[in-house]
């Protein structure tokens, strides 16, 4: 995915208000081709609202969207043709197979689609005839996945994907949309598994009070937003005294380990060599970093009961 890809989705001044209310409060927002896209955010920050316009299914208050070109809230075939949605716990006909609804809904499209070839690549092969009201969850996922790419779409909307499925099922997911990135589609992806963000996505958005908070690669915004790394030693508070007298850097001792801020590699060496020099004793040693989670709950704030986060100001960087 090349930073000069044209643009599949386009939103300018994106405002949605209910009366008092601004759930979605001036986004602007690229989407490239050929990217996985995640969106992101606390329930309750204008996530949802802001996917339900992308994929037409409400009118925005201000602004304007663009869904490859066009807009999503003017009926046109020819739009529906190109693009993909999978919903949030995905629901179908009860008594339908697998089979039956790619072969229905590519009758919808139009769409010549080789059903087994189809369930194979999202791993549903061996229950193609088994009706979908006996299908566990994360196989009526995988269907809801199958079905959305029946038409061989250009834009994969996927609203919470892999959420309750086991973790085999959750990877079987992953590489179907690895595998829609390799073919030059474009995935729109919403989770709350922020390392399914971090390992998929090309770029990240961070919503948070209906604005984007942050915006870049998972790499740009742990380095933007994250904490330095750290090295974490086994061992003693002891050991945290005799690194704080001979070295300049952060130093906290928690729960039998210590945890020494590095300001550059060298660090390592020259505590390896203050410990060694101590004699007190010590045991393993690794180092750690800020993950896309640690920031994401640093710039929300901590999740509450409900799902949603609790108050908390913009983090602008740094340990709060």
């Amino acid at each position: 995915m090349s930073e000069s890809a044209e643009p599949v989705v386009e939103v300018r001044g994106l405002v949605k208000t209910y009366g008092a209310l601004r759930a979605v409060d001036g986004i602007d927002l690229e989407v490239r081709r050929g990217e996985v896209f995640s969106f992101l955010g606390p329930n309750g920050a204008g996530k949802t609202t802001t996917v339900e316009i992308l994929e037409g299914l409400r009118a925005p208050t201000e602004g304007s969207v663009r869904i490859l070109g066009k807009d999503p809230r003017v009926e046109d075939h020819d739009l529906l043709r190109r693009i993909g949605i999978i919903p949030q716990d995905f629901r179908f006909f009860e008594k339908i197979t697998p089979e039956e609804g790619v072969e229905y809904y590519a009758g919808l499209f139009g769409a010549h689609v080789d059903a087994p070839e189809l369930l194979r690549r999202v791993e549903l092969e061996d229950r193609a005839h088994a009706r979908f009201e006996v299908l566990s969850g994360g196989q009526k996922q995988k269907l809801g996945l199958a079905l959305a790419l029946v038409n061989d779409p250009e834009l994969v909307f996927l609203d919470e994907p892999t959420t309750g499925l086991d973790p085999q099922a959750r990877r079987a997911i992953w590489e179907v949309i690895r595998d829609l990135r390799r073919r030059g589609r474009t995935v729109f992806l919403t989770t709350h598994y922020l390392e399914e963000a971090q390992l998929l996505s090309d770029r990240v958005a961070i919503i948070q009070h209906g604005r984007i908070i942050a915006l870049g690669t998972p790499e740009e915004i742990i380095a933007k937003y994250g904490r330095p790394e750290v090295l974490e030693i086994q061992g003693p508070p002891a050991l945290a005294e005799v690194l704080r007298r001979s070295l300049p850097l952060k130093v906290l001792a928690e729960e039998g380990r210590v945890e020494v801020e590095l300001t550059s590699k060298e660090d390592v060496l020259r505590i390896l060599t203050e410990i060694t020099r101590s004699g007190v004793p010590w045991g393993s040693v690794s180092t750690r970093r800020d993950t896309l989670e640690d920031v994401f709950l640093r710039l929300v704030g901590p999740l509450d009961e409900g799902g949603g986060t609790a108050a908390a100001p913009l983090a602008s960087g740094g340990t709060p």
